[in-house]
């Protein structure tokens, strides 16, 4: 999930950055001149909503990918949510402010995990997948008050889910 997160924020930050750089034009020297380039063209029509959206597109009908950045993000929020669950019982003895902040980490992995899984339910032009990735992002959301919940069998059912969407089961 947060591996999702990390992508999403990364190719966010790449694309607004590559926007943001298009049109800082140096000024041509009498020496050396600046000549345009088809990169700086390339990067900011990166950053167009409408290339963004023509990406999307192409991205939905691409059920495996969509299946496969699915696997990954739950798997990496496997791995987050175990960390932090332990940081969050550990954190009892330190008192009731490295509590909050521990709980306030693990609700924002879980959040996070949740969010991902709708998101990629609304991408996916699947029926079934759609269905699966959203029923997963309802059922983590459900989770976030008890973390207690959230155990190796709930994320079996969770991943059993998204396997059988995907055909894999």
């Amino acid at each position: 999930m947060r591996r999702h997160f990390a992508a999403v924020a990364a190719l966010s930050f790449a694309l607004l950055g590559a926007g943001c750089s298009g049109g800082d034009k140096q000024e041509p020297t009498a020496a050396a001149p600046t000549p345009a380039t088809d990169t700086a063209a390339a990067t900011t029509a990166a950053a167009d909503p409408a290339v963004a959206a023509s990406a999307d597109a192409a991205l939905s009908a691409d059920t495996k990918a969509i299946c496969a950045q699915a696997e990954r993000t739950g798997e990496s929020f496997g791995t987050n949510f175990a960390a932090d669950y332990q940081v969050f019982k550990g954190a009892k003895a330190q008192g009731a402010e490295a509590r909050a902040r521990a709980k306030e980490k693990v609700a924002r992995t879980v959040d996070g995990y949740a969010y991902a899984l709708l998101d990629m339910s609304k991408l996916t032009s699947d029926p079934s997948l759609k269905k699966a990735l959203a029923s997963m992002g309802a059922q983590v959301t459900a989770l976030k008050g008890d973390f207690a919940k959230i155990d190796d069998k709930q994320l079996a059912g969770i991943s059993a889910k998204l396997a059988k969407a995907c055909g894999k089961s």
